[in-house]
């Protein structure tokens, strides 16, 4: 029977500028794999031809996942059991982290397949380091729901929490939403919670702020399109 094959977890920028921000033995293991799950088929041919161009995409099998798309898993156990190796690439930064990526990592773990993350950027921690909020106990809440009421009610929860165990809270939102979830946030926190704003990472266009509610309201970012993650830490009694 073959040793199963192995599923790389590989980290891609999360800015376009970033590329100094992926460490260059991303690019030797890159070099030899040939099967790859991606979000994007045009980011991830645009990225690994990035690291190295002298890699033949037209022969690389790219596999789409995404939310639209679930990932193939019968395919992915099929892949491991005749000792294929796997990436994975997630549209920025680590994948398997609010990606569908940790559908196949499962399989993976099914078939006694070894996984492999690999040290790259993610915006979850970039932002938990610069925010000055507590990285001693943190949740990441990935995306809140759309519909004002529901949002409205997780918003709250998420300070209630934080007052209650002093944990910073991670958010994100799709990036057209961005500058409505600041609006959301300030309109339904108390005026003493602190929150940080982390746009651009790692990009020239880098924004990384952390005010209180009120101080937000004095002058509010335009945070449009621009890629972001939300931290909040409720001030308490």
């Amino acid at each position: 029977m073959n040793t199963p094959g192995k599923v790389y977890l590989v980290p891609t920028v999360l800015s376009a500028d970033a590329l100094f921000s992926i460490p260059a033995y991303v690019t030797a293991i890159v070099q030899q794999l040939s099967v790859f799950y991606v979000e994007n088929e045009r980011t991830a041919r645009r990225y690994l031809k990035a690291l190295d161009r002298n890699i033949n995409i037209d022969a690389l099998q790219l596999l789409i996942m995404n939310e639209n798309q679930p990932p193939d898993l019968a395919l992915a156990k099929k892949l491991l059991l005749e000792g294929k190796d796997i990436g994975i690439l997630s549209e920025a930064g680590c994948p398997a982290i609010a990606d569908p990526g940790n559908l196949v990592v499962q399989v993976a773990h099914s078939v006694n397949a070894r996984v492999i993350p690999m040290i790259g950027p993610n915006s979850m921690l970039l932002a938990l380091m610069a925010s000055g909020l507590n990285g001693q106990s943190f949740q990441f809440a990935g995306y809140l729901p759309i519909k004002p009421p529901e949002r409205t009610k997780m918003i709250r929860e998420l300070e209630q929490e934080s007052e209650k165990k002093h944990q910073t809270q991670l958010f994100i939102e799709t990036p057209y939403r961005n500058n409505q979830l600041m609006k959301d946030i300030l309109d339904n926190c108390k005026d003493y919670t602190k929150v940080c704003v982390a746009a651009d990472i790692t990009a020239p266009t880098e924004y990384i702020k952390t005010k209180t509610v009120k101080e937000w309201k004095q002058q509010l970012p335009d945070l449009h399109k621009r890629p972001a993650i939300f931290l909040l830490l409720a001030a308490g009694e």
